[in-house]
């Protein structure tokens, strides 16, 4: 699919947890033939490293010493930590709250930061997050906010969670994706706000297909 007026492109996708936006931006980067940045999955496997070592969370000199210490790579649907595959583990509860951690910290969002910019190469990006359009890329040629109603979004993890064979209580489920929402939105550096220049998109009363389809319309 040829959508594109101008190579490299790039298309930053914001949205809280759940909202779809990992699902849309990769399929929208596959069909523009576009990188693919999960931003999250950045922190998530930086968080990963930390709990392998147990490595103090708030010490974070030694942090960002690890940081400087490991590879991370992204190799189609997978993600790797020194060339070992840890796409399921980097997605453990325990890891996620671990990166939410990391992420409030200065310093740690600083060294990320130019580790995300370098995704922006060849024929352009497909980059989705928490600040992809307020500041990894400010300057994006097309900014969406991606929401979803909290009792949607709740519904769509717990039929995941299902699907995986997990079983888990559905208001403990809400009332951690409300805390996360909270940690997201009120952390003092990059919260999740939206960009004054961005589209918003609720996908409620959206299928997958027809939130791709509404995202690529605005291109």
């Amino acid at each position: 699919m040829n959508l594109l007026k101008k190579t490299p492109y790039l298309l930053a996708i914001d949205g809280p947890a759940g909202s779809g936006k990992g699902t849309i931006a990769k399929i929208i980067s596959k069909k523009l033939n576009l990188n693919y940045l999960d931003s999250g999955a950045v922190y998530r496997v930086l968080a990963l490293a930390i709990i392998n070592e147990n490595i103090d969370q708030e010490n974070i000199q030694v942090v960002l010493k690890k940081l400087e210490d490991i590879i991370i790579s992204f190799q189609g649907e997978d993600i790797f930590l020194n060339n070992e595959n840890v796409s399921k583990q980097i997605r453990f509860q325990e890891v996620g709250k671990a990166a939410s951690n990391l992420a409030k910290h200065i310093e740690v969002r600083d060294q990320i930061l130019e580790y995300q910019r370098n995704f922006f190469h060849g024929r352009g990006l497909v980059a989705e997050g928490r600040d992809m359009t307020t500041v990894v890329f400010p300057n994006a040629d097309l900014k969406i906010y991606l929401e979803a109603s909290l009792e949607e979004r709740v519904k769509r993890r717990h039929k995941q969670l299902i699907l995986k064979g997990k079983d888990v209580n559905i208001l403990d489920l809400k009332d951690e994706i409300y805390a996360r929402d909270k940690q997201d939105k009120e952390r003092e550096h990059s919260p999740l706000i939206v960009s004054p220049d961005a589209f918003i998109v609720c996908s409620d009363s959206l299928t997958i297909n027809e939130t791709v389809k509404k995202i690529l319309s605005l291109i």
